[in-house]
């Protein structure tokens, strides 16, 4: 069976890499979408935003449910049955008649995607030899840039073109057929339940409430800081450190945890999830804020807005294989270090943008920026997988999607309120909406403030990246 999953395993990446470009493309098509959604529905910014809040929200909560399940009942069915919940709420979101019944719609859609995230990197290690992980898991790095890559122009199109709702069709008939072929002709060949669990272990469901719970109040305070009286604030963050201590002592007591905390007596497991987090936190403050500049201060159109800020993912697209490759022959620490650093390097060099630079100018300071984080991000990835038992594995790489995707979280409201403080302190108490031209040297010294801060969470990443101890690539010996 292993030759036969061995000798299909392309066929079997192939299919891992579908899902995620699809679940990408979406992502970063969902973006561009928002104005027209907002106008469609009539509704405020703050209510239109719950349309990513949700998938987001969705995906966070549930990744580490779907990567347990995953080792219970088989990665290659968990897998394909979130490829057909994606598809299923991709036509729901199309034919929403309201804003909520959208917002609704996505939260079944990130259900699909959240399957699908938190069983993908599981399968790869699962049908290729040791010394091919990075190698593949950077591959996988490609599609991710490519649905990052296409998603904007693609939906840029079809809005131009028809409406917002035909996004969400985009998807529909490679999914669908993916699903079909998959079940049919690969599931077969894809992981099955891990023999070593044969004994029913309940499900921690305690851990399951808290942890929503947690994750919830954590979002809500970060990106409604503003909405809400000092009291409210006050009463929901320490719910969320009840949450939070209540979920650290339950998941001790736990004989099959929602998050193995144990795993986490690994230095060099605990760091690289706690580093993941950290890279997407990065990242997202400056695909937040760049736009900002490029459209405020720069002056750009919208499309050549888009094009500079394709600039990451193709940068992207061209590390990633080779990061994989490297790891495969040096392991991760010197890779995710360098990659750390580099980042932040970038960041310095972002801080120096001023009102006259140029679109070029910008352009290879993101480039340097996805450079860094294609260096970091697959060899991250190996190493965590690389660590665990056969039958951890579904739930690790839920753990890892899951520490993606509560980066983006951080990012993104990092990226609002340090530079919505720094600019309501330096424009009189303003907001954003409110720019005009005599705002542009506050608006400056925000932006380099905030890069500046992330740029010290980037170098404390590469240090603690440095601490992970020496790993010798299992294709060597």
């Amino acid at each position: 069976m292993m030759r036969c999953c061995f000798s299909k395993k392309w066929a079997v990446f192939f299919m891992v890499a579908v899902g995620v470009f699809l679940s990408t493309m979406d992502s970063s098509m969902i973006n561009v979408a928002l104005p027209s959604i907002m106008r469609s529905f009539g509704t405020t910014l703050p209510q239109t935003e719950w349309v990513v809040l949700m998938y987001l929200l969705t995906i966070t909560i549930s990744l580490l449910f779907w990567g347990r399940m995953a080792d219970r009942v088989g990665k290659g069915s968990v897998y394909l049955l979130g490829m057909l919940v994606f598809t299923v709420g991709s036509m729901a979101c199309f034919l929403s008649a309201t804003l909520w019944q959208l917002v609704f719609f996505r939260f079944l859609q990130a259900l699909g995607a959240a399957m699908m995230m938190a069983t993908g990197p599981a399968i790869i290690k699962r049908v290729f030899p040791a010394g091919q992980l990075g190698l593949a898991l950077g591959l996988i790095g490609i599609a991710t840039s490519v649905g990052l890559m296409s998603g904007p122009v693609i939906s840029g199109f079809l809005i131009h073109a028809y409406s917002w709702r035909v996004i969400f069709l985009v998807t529909v008939p490679v999914s669908l057929t993916f699903f079909v072929i998959g079940w049919i002709f690969l599931l077969p060949l894809l992981p099955s339940r891990n023999q070593r669990e044969g004994q029913h272990v309940p499900f921690d469901w305690s851990g399951m409430f808290l942890w929503t719970g947690m994750i919830t109040l954590a979002v809500m305070l970060s990106t409604h800081h503003t909405g809400f009286s000092g009291k409210v604030l006050l009463l929901e963050g320490g719910l969320f450190f009840l949450f939070l201590t209540l979920f650290v002592r339950v998941e001790l007591q736990q004989q099959a945890p929602l998050f193995p905390l144990s795993l986490f007596r690994i230095r060099s497991y605990g760091i690289a999830i706690f580093c993941a987090a950290l890279s997407f936190t990065v990242l997202f403050v400056v695909l937040i804020l760049m736009p900002f500049y490029l459209d405020y201060i720069l002056g750009l159109s919208v499309e050549r807005i888009g094009f500079v800020m394709m600039a990451v993912p193709v940068s992207v697209f061209i590390v990633s294989p080779l990061s994989g490759y490297l790891y495969d022959r040096i392991g991760a620490r010197l890779l995710t270090t360098s990659g750390l650093g580099l980042t932040a390097f970038a960041l310095l060099l972002l801080c120096f943008l001023a009102v006259d630079s140029s679109a070029p100018g910008v352009a290879w300071r993101l480039m340097l920026l996805g450079a860094g984080q294609a260096l970091f991000l697959s060899p991250n990835s190996a190493s965590v997988l690389k660590k665990v038992r056969p039958d951890q594995t579904g739930v690790s790489s839920g753990m890892l999607a899951t520490a993606r995707n509560f980066g983006m979280l951080a990012g993104v409201s990092l990226a609002g309120l340090v530079f919505g403080i720094i600019f309501s302190s330096l424009s009189g108490g303003l907001d954003l909406k409110h720019f005009q031209q005599n705002q542009v040297q506050n608006f400056m010294h925000a932006l380099q403030f905030t890069l500046s801060l992330t740029a010290v969470l980037s170098i404390f990443g590469a240090i603690l990246s440095g601490l992970r101890g020496e790993e010798r690539a299992e294709g060597e010996g």
